[in-house]
């Protein structure tokens, strides 16, 4: 009896998967790059990325606890956090993702998370308009300004404020204390939706989207103990 051989047809990312080349990914998938963070250095496999979403695998290959920040411009500096990582113990790896807008972005690794990180530039796309939002770098219209300041000791101008699901927030502080001061704010479950740094004497904005209804939290950090206050979304 003659047996005619098989031929054995494999999925298509079945086969890219096996392959490793020559296959392209679709316009849904996101982008991945190898981040090898160490106690002196900060090395992304790719530093130039296109528009869309982005996924940062990051491995800790040093002796030191480090947490990884990708930052947007704020101005004439890189202090808008789009995505972060925290608490990466050595030899640990984890993920961090993004959805890009076209721009420069600065990819910083904190060993020791302390100071302004061993940073890297990444451009996405054209350079024509750095990423300027937080959480998601594709820019979205203000919806409304919330005004604060502080003396380093209080939050003002949140003593009435709110917030309803799907607007579009920006909070601008007035650091008015003798030192930097880092504003952040955090959703009801305790996630980062966005934090800035403002220098003393300068002024700051911090743009994000209201995503959950909740007690979010308006957090002043750069003194002890951190100053919170509540923000309710409803």
């Amino acid at each position: 009896m003659n047996v005619r051989p098989r031929t054995l047809t494999l999925p298509a990312t079945l086969l890219c998967g096996l392959v490793l080349a020559g296959c392209g990914s679709s316009g849904d998938d996101a982008a991945t790059v190898e981040v090898k963070a160490t106690d002196t250095s900060c090395a992304p496999s790719s530093s130039t990325l296109q528009p869309g979403k982005a996924s940062f695998t990051i491995t800790n290959s040093g002796s030191k606890v480090t947490e990884v920040y990708l930052y947007g411009k704020a101005g004439d500096a890189f202090t808008t956090v789009v995505s972060e990582v925290e608490n990466l113990a050595p030899g640990i790896t984890r993920e961090m993702t993004a959805d890009l807008a076209a721009g420069t972005y600065q990819l910083a690794c904190k060993p020791g998370q302390t100071g302004d990180g061993i940073r890297t530039t990444i451009t996405v796309g054209t350079e024509a308009q750095p990423a300027t939002s937080t959480g998601a770098a594709t820019a979205t219209a203000v919806g409304r300004e919330i005004a604060l300041s502080t003396d380093g000791s209080t939050i003002g101008g949140l003593e009435s404020a709110s917030g309803s699901v799907g607007e579009t927030i920006e909070f601008g502080l007035a650091n008015r204390a003798n030192g930097a001061r880092n504003l952040e704010v955090k959703r009801p479950d305790g996630s980062v939706a966005g934090e800035v740094e403002i220098a003393a004497g300068a002024q700051g904005k911090l743009r994000l989207e209201l995503t959950v209804a909740g007690a979010w939290k308006v957090i002043l950090e750069g003194a002890e103990p951190a100053i919170e206050q509540p923000f309710e979304v409803r």
